[in-house]
C-alpha cells in the first residue's frame, strides 16, 4: 500500500525534471539563436584576415580604422544620425501633440486613430513603392531631406504616438484642473504641470523614435534617391563585394542603435515610476 503514493511522487518528480530540462533545452537553443550570431559578428569584426569568415587568425583593429577613415563611410553615418535626429523630434513633436488631441473624445476618432497607425500595418516594400510613384508624380526631387525625412517622419510618427498615447491617458487630470481653478492658461498648465511630468517619456519616445530612423533601409531605399544613409552604403557595399570591414560596419551600427536605446529604456522606467507617483 505506501509503494503507490512512493510511485506517484517518483513519476511526477521524473515529469517535472524531464520538462524542467526541456525548458532549460529550449531557453539556451532560443538564446543561442538570438545571440551567437551577434557575438559572432563581434568577433569577425577584430579578425585580421582578407575574407570575411572563420577560421580566425588574429586581432586587428584595422577594420575599425578603415571605416573611421571613409569619407563616404561617415558621411553615411553622419547622414542616418542627422536624419534620424531631426525625424524623431519632428514625430515626437507630432505624437504629443496628437495624444494631448485624443484625451478628449471629438468625430471621427476612431478613423483618425486608424489613419495614424496604418504605416505600421504597411509592409516595408509596399510603403516603398507607394513612396516612389508619389514622390515621382509630384515631381519632387529626391533627397535626404526632400523625400527621405518624410517618409521617416510617416514611419515614426505612429510607434511614437503609441508610445506617449497611454502615458497621456492615464495623467491624473486632476492637476490640471486644480491650476486651471488657480487662473493658469491652457499653455501654464502644460509648460508648468504636463511636461514636466511627462518629460522623461518624451526623451525616450524621442530616442527610441531615433532608432527607428536610424536603422530604416527598405522605405529609405525608394526614397533617397542618390544620397546614402548608412543602412543604403552598407547594403551597396554587400551588392558589389563582400569587404571585410563590412563587420565593423555592422558593430557600429548596433552599438550607436543599443546605447540610444538602453537610454530610452532608462528614461522610459523612470518615467514610469514618475506618472505613477501622481
Amino acid at each position: 500500500m505506501s509503494s503507490i503514493p512512493f510511485s506517484e511522487n517518483t513519476t511526477k518528480t521524473s515529469s517535472f525534471s524531464l520538462r524542467r530540462t526541456a525548458l532549460l533545452v529550449y531557453a539556451a537553443a532560443f538564446y543561442a539563436f538570438l545571440y551567437v550570431p551577434i557575438l559572432l559578428l563581434v568577433a569577425l569584426s577584430f579578425n585580421d584576415s582578407q575574407i570575411t569568415g572563420l577560421p580566425f587568425k588574429a586581432l586587428t583593429l584595422r577594420w575599425y580604422v578603415q571605416v573611421f577613415n571613409s569619407t563616404e563611410m561617415l558621411l553615411a553615418i553622419g547622414s542616418s544620425v542627422a536624419l534620424g535626429i531631426l525625424s524623431a523630434l519632428i514625430a515626437t513633436t507630432l505624437a504629443l501633440l496628437l495624444a494631448l488631441g485624443f484625451r478628449y473624445e471629438f468625430p471621427l476618432k476612431g478613423l483618425l486613430m486608424k489613419i495614424i497607425l496604418m504605416p505600421v500595418l504597411i509592409p516595408g516594400i509596399v510603403g516603398g513603392v507607394i513612396y516612389l510613384i508619389f514622390f515621382g508624380y509630384g515631381q519632387i526631387p529626391f533627397g535626404l531631406w526632400t523625400t527621405a525625412l518624410p517618409v521617416h517622419i510617416t514611419w515614426v510618427l505612429p510607434f511614437a504616438f503609441l508610445t506617449l498615447f497611454p502615458r497621456m491617458h492615464g495623467l491624473d487630470r486632476s492637476l490640471e484642473e486644480a491650476a486651471a481653478d488657480l487662473g493658469a492658461r491652457p499653455s501654464t498648465v502644460f509648460f508648468r504641470i504636463i511636461l514636466p511630468i511627462i518629460k522623461p517619456g518624451v526623451v525616450a519616445t524621442t530616442m527610441f523614435a531615433f532608432t527607428l530612423s536610424f536603422d530604416e533601409f527598405i522605405r529609405t531605399l525608394f526614397a533617397i534617391g542618390s544620397q546614402r544613409t548608412i543602412p543604403v552604403h552598407l547594403w551597396s557595399l554587400l551588392s558589389d563585394q563582400m569587404a571585410p570591414f563590412l563587420p565593423a560596419v555592422g558593430v557600429i551600427i548596433m552599438m550607436i542603435s543599443m546605447i540610444v536605446s538602453l537610454i530610452g529604456f532608462s528614461l522610459s522606467a523612470r518615467s514610469n515610476n514618475s506618472t505613477g507617483s501622481y
